[in-house]
């Protein structure tokens, strides 16, 4: 009889709402996976966006609770999602089958303390992706002219283009004045940006996850090259896999990174 497997529950990256990945969720559906996902965090005011974003952990785990009451999960996340997801594994680790993190390496040490430095005097904002999110073009006539507009920048002209469909169809919304707006909002994703935790290598050395993490990044990774592997390799104690492309790696090879994701799934599972 066949085993069955843990659900997952995926955590998308900041700006992305869950939608954006559908390729994704399709693939690890088809295999057998069940895939639980928060649409879009970050936007109830029962949990804010705060510095080291304790209540958007929370807010997953609540999430978890409701879906997957009892259950084991796989924690799979890109970017932020990454870095929630090792936080609710280090927060609940009885609940946790295992976390593989896209490309959201782990900011420790020296330049964890750089980044708490940038936050306590507000300088970060001067320094984070924040000063781009915060001038972000957020409205369009119509859900086609979104489309045209994102595919003629250079970074989404390298996703797949079922990727790109699914970022209009669930990454806009309807906006009231006319149009279509982002769904998720700048000032959301500015705060985001601007609050980056600090702590986690503290948080995995005073609460070790008990399952295996592990790391699937993107060759071309200007955010790996920014941070550094150091924390992330003892972390996953080297379990790192690399799969060609960028910091947005799912986007552009969604399935590739899907099959990545399944092969690490299944490791755990199996050990």
């Amino acid at each position: 009889m066949a085993t069955e497997h843990a659900p997952i529950v995926f955590s998308h990256a900041n700006g992305f709402p869950a939608g954006s990945y559908g390729v994704l969720f399709a693939h690890w559906r088809a295999a057998g996976h069940e895939v639980l996902a928060l649409p879009k965090v970050g936007h109830d005011p029962r949990y804010p966006v705060t510095g080291n974003w304790p209540h958007i952990a929370r807010q997953l785990l609540d999430f978890v609770d409701q879906a997957a009451p009892g259950r084991r999960v796989h924690f799979v996340g890109h970017s932020l999602g990454g870095y929630l997801s090792l936080m609710a594994a280090c927060r609940r680790p009885e609940i946790a089958a295992s976390v593989v993190m896209l490309d959201s390496p782990v900011l420790a040490g020296w330049r964890a303390h750089s980044v708490q430095v940038a936050k306590a005097t507000r300088l970060i904002g001067r320094i984070s992706p924040g000063k781009v999110s915060k001038a972000r073009r957020q409205h369009w006539p119509s859900a086609e002219a979104a489309l045209e507009h994102f595919a003629k920048k250079a970074v989404f002209a390298r996703w797949d283009p079922r990727v790109l469909a699914d970022y209009i169809a669930h990454g806009t919304e309807p906006d009231p004045a006319g149009g279509v707006r982002l769904a998720f909002h700048r000032d959301v994703e500015t705060r985001f940006y601007n609050t980056l935790p600090h702590h986690l290598g503290e948080l995995v050395h005073r609460h070790p996850p008990r399952c295996p993490v592990a790391f699937i990044g993107g060759t071309q990774s200007a955010e790996v090259r920014q941070v550094g592997l150091a924390a992330t390799r003892a972390i996953t104690r080297g379990e790192i896999e690399w799969i060609a492309g960028t910091h947005l790696v799912p986007m552009e090879q969604p399935l590739a990174v899907a099959d990545a994701v399944l092969a690490r799934l299944a490791a755990a599972e199996a050990a």
